[in-house]
């Protein structure tokens, strides 16, 4: 399980880039650089990962879900995720 600490950190950065998307969106299409420049670091969604939404796990990030394949797999087996069961053949 991921730091809390870690957690914090990336929901506090998806914040900023939603916060900056509409102004960061008019200085790209402005072409003002400078202005870009000027932007927080963090504003930036290319410095966001993926994490877990339970755990926090950073790899084995599943999108359709937002789990990690761990937990994905535990949720599965409890079947707590609805319309997805185990493969037997």
């Amino acid at each position: 399980m991921a730091k809390e600490s870690m957690k914090a950190r990336e929901v506090k950065r998806q914040k900023l880039v939603k916060k900056f998307a509409e102004k960061r969106a008019r200085l790209i299409a402005e072409g003002d650089y400078e202005g870009l420049q000027k932007l927080p670091k963090n504003a930036s969604p290319v410095r966001l990962h993926n994490r877990c939404s339970l755990t926090g796990r950073p790899k084995g990030f599943m999108r359709q879900f937002g789990l990690s394949r761990i937990t994905f797999r535990e949720m599965t087996h409890k079947g707590l995720i609805p319309g997805v069961k185990k493969a037997s053949w």
